[in-house]
């Protein structure tokens, strides 16, 4: 080599060292100068470009980070830790399959590079591949035993795998580490949350934010906690929070998307949805997210596009959105396609709780058959399994032994399921009760006489009130087989617009026309384009029965039919179900019959009061006898011409969004009449509460 050669050697390699003199200085300017000049002597040196990348990283540049590593990795000496550096850079972009590449090549040059491993573990961790990276993050920690970040990576591999047991093990470990390292009190927060260890929880995550104010992940598992007790306006702030300071965190638009949704603000939640896809077109929670909004917008297609794109896409969401999926095919009467997709999910997921209870739910089981061990095996293994999995599974097996008629085993599984279930959430039921009274005296009969009249002038809603299992559905089923009704499902429409005029009932007393006119045209803003153009809308939340009153005020057009079901039919069929919503009554038999009697109060004072001509009631019991003469009935009630389809509600191919899913896609069937009398031995609190003798 000539003295000429040395010297441009030697002097880059003095460039090198200044530039990394100045950036570990913080000096990125001059760093920086330093890496342009080895550059412009030396176009392509892999340690200037790596050096660059890991400042524009540093800056937030990420794509410009990720154009410089790609640069230097093509240099034939690159040192393995520049590809390990740009598999974590690439990941974060999103870009998986790159960075899963990058990263294999890195443990392929140095096996003894525990950052590599690690680095590696991670994406794999992403791109769902839980078990691979399970390997590498074990062979991170057998380098370095010593790295609480390394303990904390595993840690949620771990959780994914759905070994919960190891997973908090290795994040104490983590924290006996760094016990100052935010993230991991953040992460066991989230593995504690799921197990319903709510109060631990809530301390970790506080922790985790106290320690890092800025640790976006500690704010979305604190709004998780938050979601899991239903404190919903407590979520909302603590995503406030998150948004003060990272508006655009796609995480941050997810998590409100969902929240907005679940609190009835679905026009609010779809525009974050919308955003978070935008920004994160690769991001597959961000997809999932969107079809759920777009579900409760009734926009199936678009919806059914949304779950496959993000059971496409690599992450952690593809088991949730082939549920979703293979649920809103079962929703649209699509049954054959739903059951397929069932299938085809758990040939990806065979030990998906969610996947086997859904499969479960959607059909008839037999006696022998081979989801029975299936299911059982997986309520074994407490330790490992999520507390929610395992109320699911057990309210799976409850349903699949009374389909074999074995009520033994279905009320064994369905009694831990309740108390498991209860004991997630806190319930009064006297306080109820005391509330139902009070809801019962706001309006006495000379308030509905005063104010006759003055609400908003539509009849174009049609409210379906009653139990939950009690025969809504059904009565909206054969409505809305009519031309001229809409079947709008279960609407929360009404009760965000009693909550926007603050504690009910103690406002009703403050009401006067004006105030009773405007709560009517709120509701009416809110619903009136789920009509489609038809006259009438049904609005089947059950729940809407403790604001019947309210109805007749605000909206003294509006039709209200009441659904009745013997009392202790009613009462098992709701112990028997896993709802998807607020029913906080229905987990513990004694509260539940406590609930139904409160309830029964309440409809006696509606039914002295409401006008007749605008308030209907309708027993399921008399709709299984008669379906031809109470349909005819509910059609007069309407004022509309007969239509036969109302016979024909089971062909009806319109969404529902109803535990009774299943049902209503059949002809009427007598075998639900009188039940509870099969299986008196199991219900005897219910029973008690009720009133009645076994």
């Amino acid at each position: 080599m000539s003295n000429q050669a040395s010297q441009q050697t030697l002097s880059l390699s003095e460039a090198l060292q200044r530039a990394h003199a100045h950036w570990n200085a913080g000096q990125a300017d001059q760093a920086e100068q330093y890496c342009q000049r080895v550059l412009a002597a030396w176009p392509g040196q892999a340690d200037a470009l790596h050096l660059l990348g890991l400042m524009a990283h540093s800056y937030g540049n990420l794509d410009l980070a990720i154009a410089h590593l790609r640069q230097a990795c093509m240099a034939p000496r690159a040192p393995a830790v520049y590809s390990s550096n740009l598999a974590e850079m690439l990941r974060q972009k999103g870009l998986l399959a790159e960075a899963e590449e990058a990263g294999r090549r890195s443990v392929a040059m140095d096996p003894s590079h525990a950052p590599a491993w690690n680095n590696l573990g991670i994406v794999l961790q992403e791109a769902g591949k839980f078990e691979e990276s399970r390997v590498c993050l074990e062979r991170a920690v057998a380098l370095k035993a010593d790295w609480s970040e390394a303990w904390n990576n595993l840690a949620n591999t771990s959780r994914r795998l759905g070994r919960l047991d190891l997973a908090e093990s290795h994040y104490r470990q983590a924290l006996a580490l760094n016990p100052e390292a935010a993230e991991v009190h953040s992460n066991l927060a989230f593995l504690l949350s799921t197990q319903g260890r709510a109060d631990e929880a809530e301390a970790l995550a506080r922790r985790a934010i106290d320690l890092n104010p800025q640790l976006a992940d500690a704010y979305l598992n604190l709004a998780d906690v938050e979601m899991s007790r239903r404190r919903y306006p407590s979520v909302l702030r603590v995503l406030d929070m998150l948004r003060a300071f990272a508006p655009q965190h796609p995480g941050g638009l997810i998590a409100y998307a969902k929240a907005l949704a679940h609190v009835g603000r679905s026009e609010e939640a779809l525009v974050f949805a919308r955003q978070a896809v935008a920004l994160t077109p690769q991001n597959a929670d961000a997809h999932h997210t969107l079809a759920i909004v777009l579900q409760t917008h009734g926009h199936t297609d678009e919806a059914l596009a949304a779950y496959g794109q993000a059971a496409q896409l690599p992450g952690t969401v593809a088991e949730e959105a082939m549920h979703g999926r293979a649920l809103l095919l079962l929703e649209a009467g699509r049954k054959d396609e739903a059951m397929a997709a069932f299938d085809q999910a758990l040939q990806t997921f065979p030990d998906s709780a969610l996947l086997l209870a859904g499969r479960a739910n959607a059909r008839t089981f037999r006696a022998g058959d081979a989801d029975f061990a299936v299911l059982e095996a997986f309520v074994a293994e407490e330790g490992r399994r999520a507390q929610p999995e395992r109320i699911s599974v057990h309210f799976a097996l409850g349903k699949a032994y009374l389909d074999v008629n074995d009520p033994v085993r279905a009320f064994h599984h369905l009694e831990r399921g309740n108390r498991m279930k209860r004991s997630g959430f806190a319930y009064d039921a006297a306080a109820m009760g005391e509330w139902m009274a009070r809801v019962a005296a706001a309006f006495p009969a000379d308030l509905l006489a005063r104010l006759k009249g003055a609400g908003a002038q539509s009849d174009m809603p049609v409210f379906v009130i009653g139990m939950p299992r009690s025969g809504t559905t059904l009565i909206e089923q054969i409505l809305s087989s009519h031309s001229q009704v809409t079947g709008a499902g279960e609407l929360s429409a009404l009760r965000h617009v009693v909550e926007a005029r603050g504690a009910f009932p103690e406002f009703v007393g403050k009401l006067d026309a004006e105030a009773v006119a405007d709560l009517g045209r709120d509701y009416l803003r809110r619903t009136a384009p789920l009509a489609n153009g038809r006259r009438y809308l049904v609005d089947k939340m059950p729940s809407n029965f403790v604001y019947a009153g309210l109805i007749a005020l605000a909206l003294p057009g509006a039709r209200i039919v009441h659904a009745r079901r013997d009392a202790a039919d009613t009462c098992l069929s709701c112990y028997t179900k896993l709802f998807s919503g607020d029913q906080l009554f229905a987990y513990d038999q004694t509260e539940l019959g406590q609930f139904y009697g409160d309830y029964a109060r309440l409809m006696a004072h509606w039914r002295a009061i409401l006008p007749a001509d605008r308030f209907i009631e309708v027993d399921y019991e008399a709709v299984v006898d008669d379906l031809e003469g109470e349909a005819r009935r509910l059609v007069d009630f309407l004022g509309l011409p007969w239509d036969d389809a109302c016979l024909r509600f089971y062909e009806n191919r319109r969404v529902v969004r109803t535990a009774s899913v299943n049902q209503v896609r059949q002809p009427i069937y007598r075998s639900s009449k009188g039940r509870w009398r099969e299986h008196a031995d199991h219900i005897g609190e219910l029973l008690a509460a009720l009133g009645i003798a076994p």
